[in-house]
């Protein structure tokens, strides 16, 4: 073994030891990772568990685990590495048992001059790393890595149809389906130690690998888990079908849901630490033939960048933006389907005018994020607090800015007109298609014409595209005539955005990027701000078509030219491009 791995043997890494717990600390401590009430916390927690500390630290979520591994590496002499520094194949050829590997949290990452590093989630489990040299045949060196990084590592390399773990989940849960009035054994079943473990194990995998929702989906024959990363569902794991009902149950006593009730949908919320930092769920259930089917939409505030510039805008089209937001009174709209990050643009845009001289309210369903400044209101349909009842309420507190989760109805849009035409600035979203669509959906939606003339300010239509991964994009063989087409039709949004010479890249795939070629996403979007042809045009009630026509001769450059331009630019792909707006295939 390693000399570093030797030094864990002597008295001073004795982890029962204080001299252990004075040193862990300390560096936490010198690095602002933790304060003194935690560590009391953490203490009387390690006092009453006997756990080791670090694994209470990170089991608590008061230090992340990477800053946990950097305390460890740093203290037992060893060496830090991270997902980057793992292969994209096995390093060795001796078949490893995966249920050895999971079990003992260490992974084979490289091998030079006849030794193997071992990249270890626990350090200190030392009769494993023997066992590991045992069955190589061969000297191995202890490295420290976070542990959600070996596993996730363990089950790209040695698992990766989830074969094993389905197993040993279902093993571990040894839960018979239980019969529908068998609430107590339900309740039994939720908290399972197991079970209990699972469902943190999946929300942590979840949040590491910077998921937007985590499916549950009872089938026929398995219980199948999908997370959506970047807007793509990617399936995480199939369980045995007798977990379904303890992994609902366990999720429905997270969010204080009834777990007796299956035949009708439910909501509610969960409010987690995952690697020291807070992360809300949204739950949803719903029954389906097959079972209760659950969504948990994660609201991780600290992964959300209310900024403009970072969201994908560019400098001239925030410029424009800028100016909307500067008008005393009006109506901003920003449209597109669920998921296109509507409310993450209109909280940045509330961000903007966010200070003591303006009062700022928000009428939204659910509140996602918590902002400070800002007077948040939750609907509650169920006690007739409506989006409509709430903005008549608001106009009597003296606001200046209010923001409208979303125009569902007539009256919710008349009210939301009226309150701009009397010295408010309004913003609010709607599900269309493209921007001059929420001009039509608004009159077909029964506003007069007049009135959403002379409030509405600016339209921003919005998709979400995935980033190319920098680590591993390579540049695109594509002709030099589907270039120039590409270039033809995004040549409006790259003179606004003073691009340097356009080319084309691919995914590829890379550890940094867990294998996808994607890593984050960008807003690709048309911005249309009302001159006065569009007003006139709203007032004669022309045609979307005749709308789009004019909002094309006054400037506004729309969300493919915008995507395209981007794919040009090496941020994203032509494909991903036109899975998310609408183009014409004889254009391309």
């Amino acid at each position: 073994m390693h000399s570093g791995s030797m030094e864990l043997l002597s008295p001073r890494f004795d982890t029962r030891s204080s001299r252990f717990s004075d040193s862990l600390f300390a560096y936490l401590t010198d690095r602002r990772l933790i304060d003194q009430l935690a560590i009391t916390r953490a203490e009387t927690v390690r006092a009453q568990s006997g756990e080791r500390l670090d694994l209470v630290l990170t089991r608590l979520g008061l230090v992340d685990e990477h800053s946990v591994a950097d305390a460890l590496a740093m203290l037992l002499g060893l060496p830090r590495v991270s997902a980057k520094d793992f292969p994209t194949a096995r390093a060795v050829d001796v078949e490893l048992p995966v249920e050895f590997l999971r079990t003992a949290q260490m992974l084979p990452i490289a091998r030079l001059d006849g030794r193997v590093t071992v990249a270890m989630g626990d350090p200190f489990n030392l009769d494993a790393l023997s066992s590991l040299g045992f069955l190589l045949s061969c000297p191995v060196d202890a490295a420290v890595a976070a542990t959600s990084e070996v596993e996730s590592a363990i089950e790209r390399l040695y698992d990766p149809g989830g074969s094993g773990r389905v197993v040993r989940l279902a093993r571990d849960s040894g839960a018979p389906r239980p019969a529908d009035d068998d609430v107590r054994r339900i309740e039994d079943l939720a908290s399972d130690a197991p079970i209990i473990k699972l469902v943190n194990e999946l929300i942590a995998r979840a949040v590491e690998a910077h998921a937007s929702d985590i499916h549950i989906e009872p089938w026929e024959d398995c219980l199948n888990i999908r997370l959506r990363i970047d807007g793509v569902l990617q399936t995480y794991n199939r369980l045995s079908k007798e977990s379904h009902a303890a992994i609902v149950s366990r999720i429905k006593v997270m969010a204080q849901l009834d777990i007796a009730e299956r035949r009708l949908p439910q909501d509610g919320r969960i409010n987690s630490t995952v690697g020291g930092r807070n992360v809300d769920l949204r739950v949803a259930t719903i029954p389906t033939i097959w079972g209760e089917n659950v969504v948990l939409r994660i609201l991780n505030r600290s992964s959300v960048a209310l900024d403009f510039a970072a969201l994908g805008f560019s400098e001239t089209d925030l410029g424009d933006l800028r100016r909307i937001l500067s008008q005393p009174n009006g109506m901003l709209l920003v449209t597109g389907p669920t998921g296109s990050g509507k409310t993450t643009t209109l909280y940045t845009a509330l961000g903007c005018l966010n200070d003591s001289d303006r009062k700022l309210f928000s009428v939204e369903d659910p509140v996602e994020y918590h902002i400070a400044g800002i007077n948040q209101i939750q609907v509650n349909p169920r006690i007739g607090l409506s989006f409509s009842s709430a903005l008549r309420s608001i106009l009597r507190q003296d606001p200046d800015v209010i923001m409208i989760g979303e125009i569902r109805d007539l009256e919710t849009a008349e009210i939301a007109i009226r309150a701009s035409l009397t010295g408010h600035l309004v913003f609010s979203t709607l599900h269309t298609n493209s921007a001059v669509a929420s001009i039509t959906r608004m009159l077909d939606m029964g506003v007069e014409d007049y009135l959403l003339g002379s409030t509405l300010l600016g339209v921003l239509a919005q998709r979400l595209v995935r980033r190319l991964c920098p680590s591993c994009r390579t540049p695109s063989d594509a002709g030099h005539a589907y270039v120039d087409r590409i270039t033809r039709i995004a040549a409006p949004a790259l003179a606004r955005r003073n691009a340097a010479k356009p080319k084309l890249f691919n995914a590829v795939g890379c550890p940094d990027c867990r294998g996808t070629g994607f890593s984050g996403r960008t807003a690709v979007y048309e911005l249309l701000s009302i001159t006065d042809p569009l007003r006139d045009g709203i007032m004669r009630r022309e045609s979307e078509r005749e709308l789009e026509s004019t909002a094309g001769a006054a400037g506004m450059v729309s969300m493919l030219a915008h995507g395209l331009a981007k794919a040009l630019e090496g941020e994203t792909t032509v494909e991903d491009v036109l899975r998310v707006t609408r183009a014409d295939d004889a254009a391309l």
